[in-house]
């Protein structure tokens, strides 16, 4: 499978429909930021896009620092403390909410280690093989570490809920993670931010279901 811009702006646009959809269908504030996810999702890819046409076209090539610092923004800040929060925000109030909170906090800590390490340690990407890849020179004991606690937060939350089509959400993802380590091990943060932001489509089907509930 290749990916390209017209790929990323594609997915960009699609999303950006749903988001509105969704935020639109939601039948109480609380669910805004969950609603919010493709559009986020959306930003992301339009970021990616540009992204290519910098390191294809040399008229863009003015781009490719900040569109590549962009997209890892969303990718490893902004996503390990957005999904725990939106999701923590959306569930009605149970005693599973005591696990949604641990992880926001842990979403917090991890989007603050690589936020540090994006700044700190040198980043750049580049087109190998069809696919984008971000060259993050990071040690590799915080970045297991940091692997780890991110997969925790972004896709943990999903099942800490009573939402059955939450749990379809967060197999889906899992499944996309899988599927892009054992497929694209060299490109797993551009290519699974890609198959998470095609899934994030889910979030729509998420949002009727419960305003369904609501009105039941």
């Amino acid at each position: 499978m290749c990916f390209s811009a017209s790929a990323s702006f594609g997915a960009g646009a699609v999303l950006t429909i749903i988001g509105a959809v969704s935020i639109k269908k939601t039948s109480r504030s609380s669910q805004i930021p969950f609603a919010s996810i493709p559009l986020l999702f959306a930003l992301q890819q339009i970021a990616e896009g540009f992204l290519w046409l910098a390191l294809s076209n040399p008229d863009f090539a003015f781009l490719n620092e900040f569109m590549t610092y962009a997209f890892l923004f969303f990718a490893q800040v902004l996503w390990p403390i957005w999904v725990p929060f939106s999701i923590l925000k959306f569930e009605k109030p149970t005693k599973r909410k005591l696990f949604s909170k641990i992880l926001v906090g842990l979403g917090f800590l991890i989007a603050a280690l690589l936020g540090y390490m994006l700044i700190v340690y040198p980043v750049s990407s580049e087109v190998v093989s069809c696919h984008i890849s971000y060259i993050q020179k990071y040690p590799m004991n915080l970045l297991v570490y940091g692997g780890a606690l991110y997969i925790l937060t972004t896709i943990g939350p999903t099942f800490f809920v009573s939402s059955k089509r939450m749990w379809t959400l967060g197999v889906a993802i899992a499944i996309s993670y899988v599927v892009t380590e054992f497929f694209y091990s060299e490109y797993v943060v551009s290519v699974w931010c890609f198959f998470a932001a095609i899934t994030s489509a889910l979030v729509l089907w998420i949002v009727v279901g419960s305003g369904k509930e609501t009105r039941s």
